[in-house]
């Protein structure tokens, strides 16, 4: 497919914002997409391979603007200034194309094709040169490019495409354009991405137009899925209304979600993200082998810190830096152990365990591992209806500090990606979000240097929508001096991802998701959401997350109308 058809999409995709207009163009498209050309899906939602592959395009503004500089003979100073005018490097390249200042020895019309090869060698690139490797890999595509096909490449390439195409926007196309529109069909698609996560392999079985094709589709080990989710409630009492008596309750732990995988001998860890996480936890691994019975098995879990003296569990921000950390193991492992907590099994023995009940999931977990406290345990559990146990229960899991109990529908099926009404968390009062950040402004006197206040989004679905600025949490020292993380390495993290400078404050693109507490929700004109938090607090990076994963506005709508009013503020 030449690459012009797919940027004239996008550019007909941009020009509204109604979802069902998108959905609509989209639909279209797709009737015309030969299974042949199935990888395109892949560029429409701005990506180079399924979503469960960890390769990454990963090319930083810096390479981007050195890339258009060589495509079009343009200074890199003079590409940084309309940059900074127009705040969109792909609107730069485009304005650049059509005054191309060098001409080419010789163009070519650019295909999809050629624009994942080229895309896809980028990741692999590594050692001496690599630079001027990535910089040829990308040039070779703009000198080819139309202004339209140069704007959209960019774009592309440094992860900023700015369409408003979701995963449930292609969902929706596919079955109005395949099934005109069937609820059913919806559904049907809607289990096979989350099966596979490949949204081509699924158009592959969708353009049959065959539902059963799609019910094939089906889990595999070793390629990760996204995790189940839990709703809110905020007494025992509501819990019991939602979901019946008896249910499970577990406990809910201050950890990170791990999903493990196994088949054979091979044994993969990810995060909730997707992110294979194997090389950091060397003794998980270890700790499946040898006590976790099975050939092949897809486990989800939560991993918890704790002091190896005292034996206490420690809080997430603790332990968060074994995610991101690829070196020193060994010395993680002694100064942060983790015990893995198991609390449901989606595979098992070539048989997916999606569709059973949760009270036959659970069962299976205590037959198939062998307990051993500090290293890999199933979850703590009661099955009751009693509330005064199920109170009893849940003050235990706090004095274990841990973040409350879970509450679980003994019937309930495994529904990967939802946020489902058959969990329920309970927590103390809910006082605490994760959200990603937007913006940063640099700081004054010993903060010079570093940003030290940072504007935060959380998302309604389909954009992020600012709620606040935050600045107090975040450490002045280094993590090695006095843990926690510091303005010095925010800063860093951040610098990567800024996409327009004004002065002092700078844009960012939302790659980087923190866990914040707040005293209060306010109504307020000044952020796009409608709402602001009152104190916001960092408490942790959350590396185990997308951005796609922040805490939705309709929930911060909820947690506003419950929320104890004070008569000052709203």
């Amino acid at each position: 497919m030449r690459y012009k058809k797919l940027a004239e999409l996008y550019e007909e995709i941009s020009s509204t914002t109604k979802r069902l207009e998108k959905t609509k163009i989209l639909s279209k498209f797709l009737k015309e997409v030969n299974e042949s050309d199935k990888e395109v899906l892949y560029l429409l939602l701005g990506d180079i391979y399924p979503e469960y592959n960890e390769k990454k395009i990963g090319i930083s503004n810096q390479l981007a603007i050195k890339s258009i500089s060589k495509a079009t003979g343009t200074d890199a100073k003079e590409i940084v200034n309309e940059w900074k005018s127009i705040g969109d490097l792909g609107k730069v390249s485009e304005k650049l194309t059509k005054h191309k200042k060098q001409s080419t020895l010789r163009t070519h019309i650019l295909t999809t094709e050629k624009v994942l090869e080229n895309l896809r060698k980028l990741p692999e690139l590594e050692g001496k040169g690599t630079v001027g490797k990535k910089i040829s890999l990308i040039t070779e595509l703009l000198t080819s490019a139309s202004p339209i096909e140069a704007l959209y490449l960019v774009r592309t390439i440094i992860g900023d495409l700015r369409i408003g195409v979701k995963e449930s926007t292609v969902r929706e196309s596919m079955a109005s354009a395949f099934f005109e529109g069937d609820k059913e069909a919806s559904k049907k698609i809607q289990d096979a991405i989350n099966k596979s996560n490949d949204i081509a392999e699924v158009f592959s079985a969708v353009k049959k137009r065959k539902l059963k094709d799609l019910e094939k589709i089906s889990l595999e080990t070793g390629k990760p899925i996204k995790v189940m989710l839990a709703q809110k409630v905020k007494t025992i009492k509501e819990g019991f209304k939602a979901l019946g008596k008896p249910c499970a309750i577990e406990y809910k732990y201050d950890g990170f979600r791990l999903l493990i995988h196994k088949k054979d001998k091979d044994i993969l860890l990810f995060t909730r993200s997707l992110e294979n996480v194997t090389k950091q936890f060397p003794e998980v691994v270890e700790y499946v082998k040898n006590y976790v019975k099975g050939k092949s098995f897809i486990l989800d879990s939560e991993a918890v810190g704790f002091n190896r003296e005292t034996k206490e569990y420690q809080p997430f921000q603790n332990v968060s830096q074994r995610i991101r950390r690829k070196y020193d193991i060994e010395k993680l492992q002694k100064e942060l152990p983790i015990e893995i907590n198991v609390f449901d099994i989606i595979y098992y023995n070539g048989k997916s365990q999606l569709d059973e009940p949760f009270k036959k999931r659970t069962a299976l977990i205590k037959k198939i591992i062998r307990n051993h406290p500090y290293k890999i345990i199933h979850a703590k559990q009661i099955i009751t209806g009693d509330e005064k146990k199920a109170e009893e229960f849940y003050k235990k899991a706090l004095k274990d500090n841990q973040e409350g109990v879970m509450m679980k529908k003994l019937d309930a099926i495994y529904q990967p990606g939802s946020r489902v009404n058959t969990w329920i968390k309970l927590k103390p009062e809910e006082r605490d979000l994760d959200l990603v950040i937007v913006g940063a402004e640099f700081g004054k006197g010993k903060r010079s240097g570093w940003f030290s206040s940072f504007i935060l989004s959380c998302s309604d679905g389909d954009k992020f929508l600012e709620i606040g600025k935050m600045g107090t949490g975040i450490k002045e020292k280094s993590a090695e001096e006095v843990g926690g993380t510091s303005f010095a390495e925010l800063t860093k993290m951040i610098k990567p991802f800024i996409t327009k400078e004004h002065g002092k404050r700078v844009e960012v693109k939302p790659k980087i998701v923190v866990a914040v507490t707040y005293q209060e929700i306010q109504k307020s004109p000044n952020y796009n959401s409608g709402f602001a938090l009152r104190f916001p607090r960092f408490t942790a990076l959350r590396p185990d997350k997308k951005a796609s994963q922040v805490s939705r506005l309709k929930e911060i709508k909820k947690d506003f109308e419950k929320q104890k009013r004070n008569w000052r503020y709203g």
